[in-house]
C-alpha cells in the first residue's frame, strides 16, 4: 500500500452534498483491476475514478490524462459526472491542460473533450447510438416501474458507453411519485432513466412528503416552481446503484435523442435527485455543429490521502 492523493468532490451543484459525490484517486499508477474494483466498492459511491497517465495513442491525440471509472460493481467505458469531477480535482490539484481552456480525457470510449463555458465546464457528448424498442420489450419495465403505456410519450435505447433506456413520460408528478421494483429492473439488466418536461408551476400534491421535504431544504425551491426545464431520474440497479443522484451520462443521451426529435429545445436545463434529498443541475446545450455540450458546478468536499 502507499499513500495516494485522494478527493472527494459534488458534482452537478453549486452547494456542497446537493448533487452526486464522487470519489477521486488521483494517481491509480500501479493498482490492479482487482483493487480499483475492491475500493470502488468500499466507497458506496455510484462512481470513484482513478487518475492515469494517458496511453502512448492518448497522449498522440492530445490527452491531458486517463481515467478508469468504478461503480459499485463494475467498471464503466464513459460516465459523465465522473468526467467533470475528475477534471475538476485534476485541476484543483495543480493539472496544468496542453491548451487553455481546453481538457481532453482519455477512458473507455476513448478521447472526451472539455471546454470551460464562463464559470463551469462542460464535456462533449460521446456520440450517441439510439434504437426503438418494441413494446413487448418495454413491457416487463413498465411494469418494473409501475408505468402504465399511457403514461410513456416515447421510449429510446440510448447507448453512449453505458446503455440506458429512456423514457418520456407525461408529467413531473409521474417522475416523482415512481416506486421501482429495483430487483426486477436487476433480473432484468435494464438501467432506465425517466424524464418529463417541466410544464406552468402546478398546485398538485406531491406523494412522499416527508421524502420531498429533504430536497427543498436550503432555499431550495419545490420541485414545480423550479426553473429547470426537465425533471429525471435514473434507476441503475444492473450496476449496484438503484437510483442514481445526477447522472451525465444519461442527460447526454436524453439531450441528444429529445434534441433530434424535437421534444426539447437546443438548450436547457434538468434537474435530478429531487426524491434523494438532492437538487442536481444539468446545462445542455447544441452547438451550430450539432455537438452536444454537458455542464455542471463541481464543489470541493474532502482532500487528503488514501492507503492504496
Amino acid at each position: 500500500m502507499q499513500a495516494r492523493t485522494f478527493r472527494q468532490v459534488d458534482v452537478f451543484t453549486d452547494t456542497a452534498f446537493l448533487g452526486n459525490p464522487l470519489a477521486v484517486v488521483l494517481d491509480g499508477t500501479g493498482l490492479s483491476d482487482a483493487q480499483m474494483q475492491s475500493f470502488a466498492h468500499w466507497t458506496q459511491l455510484s462512481e470513484t475514478t482513478f487518475v492515469l497517465p494517458p496511453t502512448p495513442k492518448g497522449a498522440a491525440g492530445g490527452a491531458d490524462y486517463r481515467v478508469r471509472i468504478f461503480t459499485p460493481g463494475m467498471e464503466l467505458p464513459f460516465a459523465g459526472h465522473p468526467t467533470l469531477g475528475t477534471a475538476h480535482a485534476w485541476l484543483s490539484a495543480g493539472g496544468q491542460p496542453r491548451q487553455s481552456d481546453l481538457l481532453v480525457q482519455e477512458c473507455g470510449v476513448g478521447l472526451v473533450t472539455l471546454k470551460q463555458r464562463g464559470k463551469r465546464w462542460a464535456f462533449a457528448a460521446p456520440p450517441l447510438n439510439r434504437s426503438d424498442i418494441s413494446a413487448n420489450e418495454l413491457a416487463p419495465v413498465l411494469a418494473a416501474l409501475g408505468l402504465d403505456a399511457s403514461q410513456v410519450m416515447a421510449a429510446q435505447n440510448l447507448n453512449n458507453g453505458p446503455h440506458w433506456l429512456g423514457l418520456l413520460v407525461d408529467e413531473v408528478d409521474t417522475v416523482l411519485a415512481l416506486t421501482p421494483d429495483h430487483a426486477a429492473l436487476k433480473q432484468l439488466g435494464t438501467k432506465v432513466g425517466v424524464a418529463a418536461r417541466r410544464q406552468a408551476p402546478s398546485t398538485s400534491l406531491i406523494h412522499r412528503a416527508n421524502r420531498e421535504a429533504r430536497a427543498f431544504t436550503r432555499g431550495r425551491t419545490h420541485p414545480h416552481q423550479d426553473p429547470t426545464d426537465l425533471e429525471v431520474r435514473a434507476f441503475a440497479a444492473p450496476v449496484g446503484i438503484t437510483e442514481d443522484p445526477v447522472t451525465g451520462s444519461l442527460n447526454a443521451s436524453l439531450a441528444q435523442w429529445l434534441m433530434a426529435a424535437g421534444n426539447m429545445p437546443t438548450q436547457y436545463s434538468a434537474r435530478q435527485g429531487t426524491m434523494l434529498g438532492r437538487a442536481g443541475q444539468v446545462f445542455l446545450s447544441q452547438d451550430a455543429q450539432g455537438q452536444v455540450w454537458v455542464g455542471g458546478d463541481v464543489v470541493g468536499c474532502i482532500q487528503g490521502t488514501v492507503n492504496l
